[in-house]
């Protein structure tokens, strides 16, 4: 049985029982961010009156990174073969789609499968907790935001470094390689160092506070 050419770059690339896409990117893309809208709506609704501004900023952001990092990247880890699914199933379509801007995932590069494994099983969970912990305003809430920020950019970072290393040859084309393997990323880049940077500033206040109460306490 011939094998059909799939658009993929390298053209060389095998990927046996490969199923062509059958969803438009226009299609695929407006169920994403309908999706993540609601998701942002209803985090924003629960908190509207709770909480500050940046506070419920922060809570939308995690509850949409982690349910992304869960269930999107979670079906990638979790279904090596998404490349011949026939059903047209929206997640696989996803994967075929986002393929075109980095063929790594469609051909299971071991960083990338790696990479987002650890992002679903473990880094998705710690986004939602961290919406608890802003809610609860427990007193790890900056610790933990920090730590998964961080954890997102060393994702990122390990993401492209691999890519440049083995040639940054992945995307179709221009257009797939800027909107989806740099823009698509970006968020992820941009995003977690602004809550480093927030947090880190958090921290250092809370420690300098607590030594200007035990000198205070010292000198009486």
């Amino acid at each position: 049985m011939e094998e059909l050419a799939h658009p993929y770059v390298p053209r060389d690339l095998k990927l046996p029982g490969y199923v062509p896409i059958s969803m438009s990117m226009s299609s695929i893309v407006t169920i994403y961010l309908g999706s993540s809208l609601l998701v942002v709506f209803l985090v924003w609704l629960l908190f509207g009156r709770k909480k500050a501004k940046v506070e419920k900023l922060l809570m939308c952001w995690w509850a949409f990174t982690g349910l992304t990092h869960i269930i999107l990247e979670g079906y990638f880890v979790f279904s090596p073969e998404f490349f011949k699914d026939n059903t047209s199933c929206y997640l696989a379509e996803v994967w075929k789609e986002y393929s075109k801007g980095d063929s790594r995932y469609a051909g299971r590069d071991s960083a990338v499968v790696s990479v987002e494994g650890i992002t679903a099983v473990i880094v998705g969970p710690a986004c939602l907790l961290a919406i608890y912990a802003i809610a609860k305003e427990k007193s790890y809430s900056y610790v933990l935001q920090l730590v998964i920020s961080v954890g997102q950019l060393y994702g990122c970072l390990v993401y492209f470094i691999t890519a440049i290393l083995e040639g940054d040859n992945f995307a179709t084309n221009s257009f797939y390689y800027y909107s989806y393997y740099i823009g698509a990323n970006g968020w992820w880049v941009l995003i977690p160092s602004l809550i480093s940077f927030r947090c880190w500033n958090k921290i250092c206040a809370a420690a300098n506070n607590n030594v200007e109460i035990k000198t205070k306490k010292k000198t009486r």
